[in-house]
C-alpha cells in the first residue's frame, strides 16, 4: 500500500546555525512551539515536550541529529516507520531553507486525515519559528484559545 507524508517548508533569513538550534535548545523552542522541554534534542536521547494548549506531555527521542544541517526524531508514542526530519540548507548569505517531513501515514481516510493535520501543524511550526528568529514574536499566544472553550 502507497504510504502519505506530510511535508512543509520555509525559508528564515537567519544562519543555518540560528535557525538549528532554535529547533534543538529547549530554551529557544519553548518561545514559539511549546512550553517546556526536559532537555535538549540530541541523537537517541528521549525528551518531554509539554504544550501550552494541552495538559499532556509527549515523549521525543531524537534519531539522527547533525549538527547545522539535519534533525530527526520520534514523537509517535512507538507507532512503526513514524519519524519527522528536518533538513536544513544555508540560502544565500544569511538565510536557512527548512524542509520538514513527517512520515508515513496509510493511505487510507484515517491516514489522509492525519497527513493534512501534520501538514498543517508543520506549517503552523515554520511560520513561528520564522516569527520568532526574524522578528522574536511568539505567534502560538492565544493562538488555540479557541479549541478548548
Amino acid at each position: 500500500m502507497e504510504k502519505l507524508t506530510a511535508k512543509a517548508s520555509i525559508q528564515i533569513q537567519k544562519p543555518i546555525n540560528e535557525v538549528f538550534e532554535a529547533i534543538v535548545d529547549p530554551n529557544k523552542i519553548n518561545h514559539y512551539f511549546i512550553k517546556s522541554s526536559t532537555g535538549r534534542l540530541e541523537t537517541e536521547k528521549t525528551v518531554e515536550w509539554n504544550f501550552p494548549e494541552f495538559p499532556d506531555k509527549f515523549p521525543v527521542t531524537g534519531k539522527k541529529i547533525i549538527p547545522h544541517t539535519y534533525i530527526s526524531f520520534d514523537w509517535s508514542g512507538g507507532k512503526a516507520n513514524q519519524l519527522v526530519e528536518i533538513n536544513l540548507t544555508p540560502f544565500g548569505k544569511d538565510a536557512t531553507i527548512v524542509k520538514i517531513v513527517e512520515h508515513e501515514m496509510n493511505h487510507d481516510e484515517e491516514g489522509v486525515l492525519t497527513m493534512m493535520r501534520q501538514t498543517e501543524g508543520w506549517a503552523n511550526f515554520l511560520a513561528c519559528l520564522k516569527a520568532y528568529l526574524e522578528y522574536n514574536i511568539n505567534l502560538r499566544t492565544g493562538a488555540f484559545d479557541f479549541m478548548f472553550q
